[in-house]
C-alpha cells in the first residue's frame, strides 16, 4: 500500500487493511513555501498524487497562481477563500475542474479541508 499518513507514528503498528483513525493533534502543522500558509497532510499516495489535507491560512495569506492538474475539492471549515471567480465561506464547498487556474486569498484567514487527485502546479 502506498497511501499513508506522513508524520503519524501510530500507523507503523497497523496492518495493511486496518482503518486509520488519525488523531489530528498527533500531526504537526508544517509551513509551506508560501508565507502564512501551513498544512497537515492527512493522507497521501505519492505514487498517484492523491492527497487529503488541512490547510491553515493566516489573515491576508495568498496562494499564488496555480493550476489544478486534476479535480480539486475544498470544504471551508473556518474563514473564507476568495479568488477572481468568487468566494467560498465556512460551511461551503467548491470544486475545480482539471486545468483551472487561480490565485487564492484568505482575507480574514481560513481553515480548509482539501482533496486532490494530483498536486497543484504553481505557475
Amino acid at each position: 500500500m502506498t497511501a499513508r499518513t506522513p508524520d503519524w507514528k501510530a500507523e507503523e503498528a497497523l496492518g495493511a487493511r486496518n482503518s486509520r483513525y488519525v488523531k489530528m493533534d498527533a500531526l504537526p502543522w508544517k509551513p509551506t513555501k508560501f508565507p502564512g500558509i501551513e498544512i497537515k497532510v492527512l493522507m497521501e499516495d505519492k505514487d498517484s498524487g492523491l492527497m487529503t489535507s488541512l490547510t491553515r491560512m493566516a489573515p491576508g495569506a495568498v496562494l499564488p497562481m496555480h493550476e489544478h492538474v486534476d479535480i480539486e475539492q475544498t470544504y471551508v471549515l473556518e474563514g473564507r477563500l476568495v479568488d477572481d471567480e468568487g468566494e467560498v465561506k465556512a460551511g461551503e464547498y467548491v470544486w475545480r475542474p482539471a486545468g483551472s487556474t487561480h490565485v487564492a486569498r484568505a482575507p480574514e484567514g481560513a481553515l480548509l479541508l482539501g482533496m486532490f487527485l494530483r498536486p497543484n502546479r504553481f505557475l
